[in-house]
């Protein structure tokens, strides 16, 4: 029997192929450090874990409404007016299962078979994936890294056709680390506005910037005509390291928000009740324990860049944010490990898991197949120890 060529033509998830493998070598008794999956290896803050427990003590198990309760839905508007200067009412958000579900349900709202979504390259790999199933085709625009990885206005016109529907923008991004300036910003919310396409913002990374000139801006907040054509999706599970409660949001313009709603009630109903409650804590409550994060962060991502620059033959950009290291791996072509020759940064993650036992990810699926990404999210010792090794790898090269 035939199964769905939809289904057939996604691509696994090279992230989750990487934490995979690591984990059966782990299993095996392999000493694994491991750079793949972007997930803070903190706990969940205290008062946020209370809150969730005392939803279940007190009953809070139930159904709620598909969009999520309304407390939380509000809370999502004060926080984005307090963070972001956006004013939404609470009908304009939906709350989901995490950030992943909250874009889904956007591509499903807006793309018809055949249009268009432009994702600007290196990108986090869901997102051509997503826009596949929801029937639209991915334009992917390879951006350059003269350019901090960041759009023009050219490459914009040149990917631009009469099917486009959106464009996606990511900041501070995953893979690279970089936060999208005030003026990129503004050239991208111009050519929104005058091509009348949408612009999915995610900003799920927001809290986490490290440079003292740098801040998030969201673009829905340059005015009113691209507040009309942006959804703005974001979550708790970085900021907050609450990756396993799964509850990401979306604020959009009301018409789409409705349709969001009804895929969702139809797809998923509600969001976990209890992580909504929980979620409703992390919002309204100090904000002490994401600062905290962010310096740890911050001390992790000066060392590990640090001592990528010593290790010849690879380079990098000073990520700005997020918690990845975005490794140009081409000065390695065409050395040999132990008379493996490496000649896709696919090898060197291959070598340097099999020998070394070390995780990263090649980025092929990011749309960049020169690059690793190494996910800081794990201690300094790990740190220590996995650079360690990826630098003696480099020094075997022949």
């Amino acid at each position: 029997m035939e199964l769905s060529q939809k289904a057939l033509r996604i691509k696994q998830s090279s992230t989750m192929a990487i934490s995979s493998k690591a984990a059966q070598l782990k299993a095996e008794g392999k000493d694994i450090v491991t750079f793949g999956v972007g997930e803070p290896d903190f706990d969940t803050p205290v008062h946020i874990r209370k809150a969730g427990i005392a939803a279940i003590e007190n009953g809070d198990t139930r159904y709620t409404a598909a969009a999520g309760i309304p407390a939380l839905r509000q809370a999502v508007c004060d926080k984005l007016k307090r963070d972001n200067g956006l004013d939404y009412e609470a009908a304009q958000v939906i709350i989901s299962n995490g950030a992943k579900h909250s874009l889904m349900n956007v591509f499903m709202a807006i793309l018809n078979e055949g249009d268009e979504v432009i994702i600007p390259a290196p990108y986090w790999l869901s997102y051509s994936e997503m826009v596949k199933i929801a029937g639209g085709s991915p334009v992917i625009i390879h951006t350059k890294k003269e350019n901090q990885f960041m759009l023009t206005k050219e490459e914009l016109e040149h990917a631009y056709t009469e099917k486009t529907k959106a464009v996606v923008l990511t900041s501070p991004s995953n893979p690279t680390g970089m936060v999208t300036s005030y003026e990129d910003l503004k050239m991208t919310a111009d050519f929104a506005v005058e091509k009348d396409i949408f612009v999915i913002s995610d900003e799920i990374y927001e809290k986490l910037i490290y440079e003292d000139d740098k801040k998030h801006i969201s673009i829905a907040s340059l005015g009113e005509e691209i507040y009309k054509r942006t959804i703005v999706i974001n979550g708790v599970s970085k900021s907050y390291a609450m990756t396993g409660w799964r509850i990401g949001f979306a604020a959009a313009p009301l018409e789409i928000a409705k349709l969001m709603a009804s895929l969702q009630s139809h797809m998923a109903s509600n969001p976990n009740t209890i992580a909504q409650v929980a979620t409703l804590a992390a919002l309204n409550g100090s904000q002490d324990c994401v600062e905290e994060m962010r310096l740890e962060f911050k001390k992790r991502r000066d060392y590990i860049f640090e001592r990528e620059e010593a290790i010849p033959l690879i380079h990098a950009l000073k990520p700005e944010g997020a918690f990845y290291l975005f490794v140009n791996v081409t000065g390695t072509y065409g050395k040999k490990h132990e008379g493996v020759e490496i000649q896709s940064a696919a090898d060197f993650a291959a070598i340097l898991l099999d020998k070394k036992f070390v995780a990263v990810v090649p980025c092929a699926d990011f749309g960049m197949p020169d690059y690793i990404r190494l996910s800081y999210a794990t201690s300094m010792e790990l740190i220590k120890k996995g650079m360690d090794r990826i630098e003696e790898m480099v020094q075997e090269l022949a």
